[in-house]
């Protein structure tokens, strides 16, 4: 059977009479506020069209690349010197296999929107879905700009080193178009020390772009914080952190600088702390961030590029990372709770990766809620592994169960890929449904308009009014 409408219809996942209320009258119309990103800057300046589906599916999206290895394909029709037509018919090959997994649903919610294919993907659809795709990508219409406004984009936060000469956004943002384009404060491979060369490396570029002599952890701070004030002039409001915890050790001492200036000297075998060091760091730049008015999220948990064979052959971020089983609590409070004690806490996102973390993470937003604004510390969405139904669920359940669910900031993409705006319908019908679901057994008001504001806030007003994105840089 190649026609998909019997499953991925008008009221897919929508379960009852309310959940199709709560999406179509509520959901459905509502801007995309894409609050963290990974696309590509240099790609909307140039209002770039891609010369195929491969370029703007598959390549870069290590979720299907590790599909496809679990399905038995051969590397070089993944990331390899095989063509672009040639991956794409293994992908294709491998789709049927992905049921039970979230990427079923997307590839198929991105093929029919915004190319309105409404057949499975698999060997025997592979070559006209393949062409009547590329044909579509050839036009003024689905280009990267024109993709963006035809999903309702209104905001995108891309993730930037802090070197960056941020060129690209504002080209962008001279442009008329009714969307803008906010660059993200993303410094982890500044203050994390995983090999000291690449480490004295990536200062002495800071050192570069921020004009300054770096010699001690003082002139390292003004760096980054020279950095900053270049982002802020940018129209940049957010910064992001992917650790794999929040070290327990955030204040200042001698030795921490002494064992610094030994590593900028390059002396053989410095010993530094290296938590202590991310630690301190960090809880610098969160007071800096403070008084700037920003909002600083934390994505922690992830144990990252655990294949070493594949990471020298692909690179990072080849689709080897996976949930760790880190402590988090007792780091988490301790910046948290240094940073509130002195009223430099900003506006925060916490995200886990491990769901074993769910309510740890849930509680301790809780924790530094100050009455200032709403939802100021959030639970935030679910992330990468578990961005999935289920997973979603579960958030949901826990941040209504442990929190206030209407103060919300909803779903983000996280995503390099320009047709993944689909998972924000995933999403809002998966909110829908299990709204629908609780007001249908008597456990939610059967107010729509009550219910239905509730979920336009979670959708897209929450985070308009806590990201402030409304004017342009």
């Amino acid at each position: 059977m190649s026609d998909i409408q019997f499953f991925l219809h008008d009221d897919f996942l929508l379960q009852s009479k309310k959940a199709v209320t709560l999406y179509h009258e509520y959901a459905k119309h509502l801007a995309i506020i894409d609050y963290h990103t990974h696309l590509s800057p240099g790609n909307i300046s140039s209002n770039k069209k891609f010369e195929n589906l491969t370029g703007i599916w598959l390549k870069g999206d290590h979720y299907k690349w590790r599909a496809m290895r679990a399905a038995g394909v051969d590397e070089k029709f993944i990331t390899g010197i095989s063509s672009d037509k040639e991956k794409f018919i293994y992908w294709a090959k491998t789709v049927p296999q992905t049921i039970g997994n979230p990427l079923f649903h997307w590839t198929h919610l991105e093929l029919k929107n915004p190319f309105g294919i409404k057949k499975y993907l698999d060997p025997k659809s592979a070559d006209e879905i393949y062409e009547q795709c590329n044909a579509l990508l050839q036009t003024d219409s689905f280009s990267v700009m024109s993709l963006l406004e035809k999903f309702n984009v209104e905001a995108v936060a891309t993730t930037d080193d802090p070197c960056d000469d941020l060129h690209f956004h504002q080209a962008i943002n001279q442009d008329a178009r009714r969307f803008s384009v906010r660059p993200t404060f993303r410094p982890d491979a500044y203050i994390q020390i995983h090999e000291i060369p690449a480490l004295l490396n990536n200062i002495q570029q800071l050192g570069k772009a921020a004009d300054i002599e770096i010699t001690d952890l003082d002139s390292f701070i003004e760096a980054l914080r020279k950095r900053i004030d270049f982002f802020h002039s940018h129209g940049c409001r957010v910064s992001d952190h992917g650790l794999r915890y929040i070290p327990g050790s955030i204040h200042y001492s001698g030795q921490l600088d002494r064992s610094f200036q030994s590593v900028l000297q390059n002396h053989p075998d410095p010993v530094i702390n290296t938590d202590h060091f991310t630690g301190y760091v960090l809880s610098e730049l969160c007071k800096i961030y403070h008084a700037r008015n920003w909002v600083q999220q934390f994505h922690l948990g992830a144990l990252r590029n655990n294949n070493t064979r594949l990471q020298r052959l692909v690179g990072a971020d080849c689709g080897a990372d996976s949930i760790g089983d880190y402590r988090h609590a007792e780091g988490l409070s301790a910046l948290l709770n240094h940073l509130d004690e002195s009223n430099q806490l900003a506006k925060t996102i916490l995200y886990n990766l491990n769901p074993a973390d769910n309510e740890l993470f849930a509680t301790m937003a809780g924790n530094f809620n100050d009455g200032t604004i709403q939802g100021k510390v959030q639970y935030g969405t679910s992330w990468w592994f578990l961005d999935q139904k289920d997973g979603i669920e579960k958030q949901l359940r826990t941040f209504s169960a442990m929190g206030l669910i209407s103060t919300f900031i909803g779903m983000t993409t996280d995503s390099r890929s320009f047709l993944s705006y689909s998972r924000h319908e995933y999403f809002r019908r998966i909110l829908c449904n299990l709204f629908g679901a609780e007001m249908e057994k008597g456990t939610l008001p059967g107010d729509e308009k009550w219910i239905g504001k509730i979920v336009q806030d979670i959708c897209y007003y929450n985070a308009k009014n806590y990201f402030e994105f409304d004017s342009r840089a």
